[in-house]
Order: structure tokens, then sequence, then C-alpha cells
């Protein structure tokens, strides 16, 4: 394994970084495959730590990659890999990856809530087991995390709880096209809220990330027509450089990122990267012209 630097990152991508995430540890539930797996990797390539749960530890046979697969790619890159199978819906497998990782890394910087669950049935249409298992993860798993990694996270100097979900936008239409999934990710993002207040004296950053357009992942391909639909989409790495830029705070060296404050606050990954310096956004896509490309949920 040799260690990276900011100078490593893919030259084909506009974003450069002004920061680094040598040495600290991240610890992220999901991450086989997909926005996470690019979060981590990106966070690999400065030489970061990365502690991995998932559930995927064998082969999946319709979802590619496993959370040891995901693992080898992280030390590929140039990072500190630990895979850990565990489902963020049980106590004890969080509580272990936590502990796990301060053991193995000795403390946590840094919780990424990226496992999430998905179905837009509406109201009449959606089975309960579908509507429990959103909630579950997305909610009940996000809260989890972040409440059992809180006493390492306090101990850092520079902590961070970085969620994937959404602004809170309350035009009725989000909720009346798809309640149960509306519902389940708006959780995520009153955890986001209601932490960041929480702990703004205890020095641990929270906010949310969310992408402006469609982004090519396995969940998308995997829905009907979503082999088209994702061509007009971008790529993941989009999110693993904005998430890169709000863990270093890259987007904070100019006031385009919106807002004054480090925490409290929901991001998207244009806003940031635009903050962080990025003028063309057409790398990541891949390959509709950027009017064609497919607007995300929830703006």
């Amino acid at each position: 394994m040799t260690s990276s630097n900011d100078a490593s990152a893919n030259p084909a991508l506009p974003y450069q970084a002004r920061g680094s995430l040598r040495g600290r540890t991240i610890l992220m539930s999901g991450g086989s495959r997909g926005i996470g797996l690019a979060i981590a990797t990106r966070a690999a390539r400065d030489g970061a730590n990365i502690v991995l749960m998932a559930k995927t530890g064998e082969p999946h046979p319709k979802l590619e990659g496993t959370v040891f697969t995901a693992a080898e790619q992280v030390e590929a890159a140039g990072g500190y890999a630990l895979p850990l199978v565990g489902d963020v819906r049980n106590d004890g497998d969080v509580a272990a990856a936590v502990a796990a990782a301060v053991e193995s890394f000795g403390g946590i910087d840094v919780v990424v809530n990226n496992a999430s669950a998905i179905d837009l049935s509406r109201t009449d249409a959606i089975d309960m087991k579908r509507y429990d298992l959103m909630q579950d993860i997305n909610v009940r798993g996000t809260f989890l995390l972040s409440k059992l990694a809180l006493p390492a996270l306090r101990k850092s100097g520079n902590a961070h709880i970085l969620t994937l979900s959404p602004p809170l936008n309350l035009d009725p239409k989000w909720a009346g096209m798809h309640l149960a999934y509306t519902m389940a990710k708006y959780g995520m993002s009153l955890t986001t809220l209601g932490l960041a207040e929480e702990l703004k004296n205890d020095g641990v950053a929270v906010n949310s990330l969310w992408p402006c357009t469609l982004i090519d992942t396995a969940a998308i391909r995997n829905m009907p027509g979503g082999e088209q639909i994702v061509q007009a989409a971008r790529g993941p790495e989009i999110m693993a450089d904005a998430a890169h830029a709000v863990l270093t705070g890259a987007h904070l060296t100019t006031v385009s990122a919106g807002s004054t404050s480090k925490t409290g606050n929901f991001y998207t990954d244009e806003q940031v990267l635009k903050a962080a310096g990025v003028a063309d956004f057409t790398p990541y896509s891949l390959g509709a012209p950027e009017e064609k490309l497919v607007a995300d949920i929830f703006l």
C-alpha cells in the first residue's frame, strides 16, 4: 500500500483539494458500492483510515461488491481499511463497529451516515415491511450510529458527522409523491438539524449533503428502466469530491457556500464544489449534456 496526497487526485476531475484527510479515521455505514465507496476511496487517496460497516459480506446476485472488496479498493487507493460485516439496524453491530474503530485507529474523527433504503411507492402501494426497513435503516440507523460514536467524536480535535440526506424542503409535492420515502429521508435530515444544535458547543460539526442531479448507483440501475435513466446522471465521484470538500473545509474558503456556519448545513454537491473553486461540472457526467441531466428529488 502506498500513501497518497492531494496531488494524486484524478486529473480528469475539476476539484482541486485544498485540505487533506490524512490520518483521520472515518466510520461509514454502508460503503460496499456506489456513493459511499466513492467517498471512502477519495478519502483513502489522502491516507485516511476507513472503517466500513456494511451488510454485504458475501457477493450479492444483483449488486456488485462486498464490504471486503470495498476495503481492497480503499487500500489500493492509499488508505487503511477495516471492513466489518454489520447491520446498522442492530444495536450490537453498531456498538461493535464503534469499538473496533477506536481500538484499531485510536478514535473516530468522522461519521458518514451513508446507508439508506429506497422505495418510491405511494401510500396505498407501499408494503409495510418496506416502510419499516426505510425507517430502521435511514432514520434509526443514522441516529444510532451518530449517538454511539459521540464519545469518540468529542475526543477528536476536528470531528464531523456527515449524513447523505436532502434539505428539509416542505413543498408538499415531495410528501405527496412518495410519502414513506420522504419521511425516512427527512428523518435523517432532522437528525442533522437536531444534532447540529445539540452539539454546537462540543466541537462536533454536523451537516448533510445531497446531489443536485441523479447519481449513477446500483439502486438506480436496478429500478425498471434504470440502465437508461442513469445515462442522464452524474457519476458518484461528484459526491465524493463534495464530501471531501466539506470534511476538509475547502468549501469554507469562500462565502459562496451560502453559510458562515460550519455546522447545521444542508449542502448540495454543486453548492459545495462551486465554493471550492469548481466551475465546470461536465467531467462528472456520464455523457449527457448538462441541460439534459435529471434533477434529483427534494430540491
